[in-house]
């Protein structure tokens, strides 16, 4: 018979006991958390393809937020625009209507009392701001107003484009960006071309037969008819835009879809296998504590 020292003994045990108390705290975390691998080196290759996963899906989490940020300001961006496009056909018929021959001086004055708020509206729409106090139109000179206003000018020349034409790009997808912005460096030319015709309509006696006042109108007319063209094809392609973000919307909710179901598949743990090893790890420590017991009462004056 072999005999074992008692250090001995008890350090075997008190290994078995750990390591079957490991095993079972192991297998209970894994059921808390529902991840079927607490460590990198249960599984390398597994671990690694996850890693992949999650970290495409934060992407994909950013791209989505981008989506929908920027759908919001193009929305806006729509608005906008669609409010100047109104005011200036507004405008544009009261200019056809001025140019009627048939108008008294007192007609004249009052077109241009109508259209001296929509002068105002169009140039306060062109500076509008977000609620950072960013301006919309002012491309990447956000903090400068689209169109100044220098009353000390002379007349068709007060109003300045104050902006740039350079676009905000914002990530959409892998490699793919999109413009944020619409720039409207055409509004401050606009604005003088109406501030000269509207100063003109105003001039008490003034009479739409005369040639010179015909010039203005006409001039006016034809920049109104150029930017409301301008504003149009913008319309236009900010609702194509909106479109190409439904569409990357779209195929970016398919992905994350997919690579969701992939690492549940990969990662999450299986409860029924688990609850079986639970049990067979619950009756290990068990039987090792029953067994270290009972076997520490033994003695060898037992044996004597």
């Amino acid at each position: 018979m072999m005999r074992i020292a008692s250090t001995q003994y008890h350090t075997t045990m008190n290994t078995a006991l750990q390591k079957a108390s490991f095993r079972l705290e192991d297998i209970l975390q894994k059921m808390a958390s529902g991840e079927k691998y607490s460590l990198p080196s249960e599984h390398p290759v597994t671990t690694v393809r996850l890693s992949r996963l999650y970290r495409e899906e934060a992407a994909l989490d950013q791209y989505r937020e981008n989506i929908s940020t920027l759908q919001s300001r193009l929305t806006q961006n729509e608005v906008y625009l669609s409010s100047m496009s109104n005011d200036m056909l507004s405008a544009r018929d009261l200019l056809v209507w001025a140019g009627d021959g048939s108008n008294t001086p007192e007609d004249v004055a009052a077109m241009a009392g109508s259209l001296k708020p929509l002068l105002d509206s169009m140039f306060y729409v062109s500076n509008s701001a977000d609620a950072e106090g960013r301006y919309v139109f002012s491309g990447t000179a956000v903090d400068s107003p689209t169109v100044s206003y220098d009353p000390a000018a002379p007349v068709g020349a007060r109003y300045t484009f104050t902006g740039n034409t350079e676009s905000q790009q914002v990530a959409v997808g892998p490699g793919v960006t999109q413009p944020s912005n619409v720039t409207l460096p055409e509004m401050a030319d606009m604005l003088n071309q109406l501030e000269r015709v509207l100063t003109t309509l105003q001039t008490p006696g003034a009479n739409v037969n005369d040639p010179a006042v015909r010039a203005d109108i006409t001039a006016a007319m034809g920049s109104l008819d150029d930017v409301i063209e301008s504003i149009s094809g913008r319309i236009a392609g900010l609702g194509g835009a909106q479109n190409i973000l439904e569409t990357l919307e779209t195929s970016h909710a398919n992905v994350s879809l997919s690579n969701k179901q992939a690492a549940l598949t990969l990662g999450q743990l299986d409860y029924s296998d688990a609850a079986v090893k639970l049990n067979g790890y619950t009756t290990a420590v068990q039987a090792t504590q029953k067994a270290y017991a009972q076997v520490s009462k033994l003695s060898l004056f037992q044996a004597i």
